[in-house]
């Protein structure tokens, strides 16, 4: 393919044990007004925020308790607005920094959301500078923390779809393992496959180059070192360092090239289904492994059928393994993961025919290594429910 790309990531990464200690620091040139946007357990984080009031900074805060909606981030946008906040700070999981992300944005802009939205809106760049946005995730899944996107979910077309723009980026990721302990088994489980997913997905997509291949294969080689260790124990300081490590490998990688088909579902699913997304990414990912890879065979893509063999042996540490390897010890860790199937979250063979004409029109199929038959995406649902 040769060496020819770009790469844009946040403009800076404070990774470490405890690093959070550094927020007020961070935010001391960026104004005394601070939006504070969390998850919806923000009293998990009183000591912070009485360290922010001691430095005499002005917080306001506002609670994102699950998907970051259209009318949630308008309300939290006009809010900033009235506030006059200076900068926003996004402290949660990736709904919350998305949901930070998007608000930090759109404050500056005026107009509605629809207006910035793909798919579904105008699409329209954004005329002025985002306020300055710092991430500090709680999780080890999304990597929000180092892209250019916010994913929001519009109740109206029940549909996921992104705000996008290379304004985005945050000004600073602030990424501390420990912050990830309280997370539960579950959570463990669903943000750790879908860290997987990102890599995975830009690992094989059809806009892959050298140099993100390098951050997917280290990424991936820790959550096959990581992952079951840190769903088993949650205080394992190896396991979440690697783990938090990893989710900012995929989203560095993701916000340089497209993702796939198991994307391209997760955003009609997620807006149809209350389904959390990396229980979706999960199911959906040995399905579409087996489709794509069952593809590239058939129109004898060398390049891409070797990557999935690549795959096979990174997951399951075994030079020797080959692409089923890989597919099986996916299939594997989800069972081991206890995530459920699609068809538990009331997703049934009706819905077939309104997901695949969505995910056909979603921005993440075009990253999928090959282009997929309306017969093709069907297989992978039915394998996938």
């Amino acid at each position: 393919m040769g060496l020819n790309f770009e790469y844009a990531t946040a403009t800076k990464i404070i990774f470490g044990a405890g690093k959070i200690k550094n927020l007020p620091q961070l935010l001391n040139d960026s104004g005394r007004r601070v939006m504070l946007v969390t998850g919806k357990n923000s009293g998990r984080y009183d000591d912070l925020f009485q360290i922010l009031y001691k430095e005499n900074f002005e917080i306001t805060t506002f609670a994102i308790p699950s998907e970051p909606a259209t009318d949630v981030v308008s309300e939290g946008t006009e809010l900033t607005r009235e506030k006059g906040c200076t900068v926003v700070v996004g402290l949660g999981g990736g709904s919350a920094i998305d949901g930070a992300k998007a608000i930090a944005a759109l404050a500056p802009n005026r107009g509605n959301i629809t207006d910035y939205l793909e798919v579904i809106g105008k699409g329209k760049a954004l005329e002025q500078n985002p306020l300055p946005f710092i991430a500090v995730p709680t999780t080890a899944g999304t990597g929000a923390e180092v892209t250019k996107n916010a994913v929001i979910l519009s109740p109206e077309h029940k549909v996921k779809v992104s705000l996008r723009s290379d304004l985005m980026f945050p000004r600073v990721a602030v990424i501390d393992p420990e912050l990830t302990f309280s997370m539960t088994p579950e959570i463990t489980a669903a943000t750790g496959m879908d860290a997987l997913t990102h890599l995975l997905e830009t690992f094989v997509s059809n806009q892959s180059n050298p140099f993100i291949d390098s951050l997917c294969r280290e990424g991936m080689y820790r959550i096959s070192a990581s992952l079951e260790t840190a769903y088993d124990d949650g205080s394992n300081r190896v396991a979440r360092e690697d783990m938090a490590f990893a989710a900012m490998l995929g989203g560095m990688a993701l916000a340089n090239v497209k993702l796939g088909a198991v994307h391209g579902f997760a955003g009609p699913m997620g807006g149809m289904f209350s389904v959390p997304h990396g229980a979706v990414c999960a199911t959906l990912l040995p399905a579409v492994m087996k489709v794509n890879y069952k593809a590239v065979k058939e129109q004898n893509l060398q390049y891409a059928v070797e990557k999935y063999h690549e795959l096979g042996r990174i997951l399951t540490r075994n030079s020797k393994a080959a692409a089923h390897d890989g597919i099986e010890w996916v299939e594997r860790m989800i069972q081991k993961l206890q995530i459920p199937r699609l068809s538990s979250f009331g997703l049934s063979s009706s819905d077939f025919p309104s997901l695949v004409e969505k995910a056909k029109d979603a921005s993440s199929m075009k990253g999928n290594p090959v282009a997929l038959s309306d017969e093709e995406l069907y297989e992978v649902l039915e394998l996938s429910g």
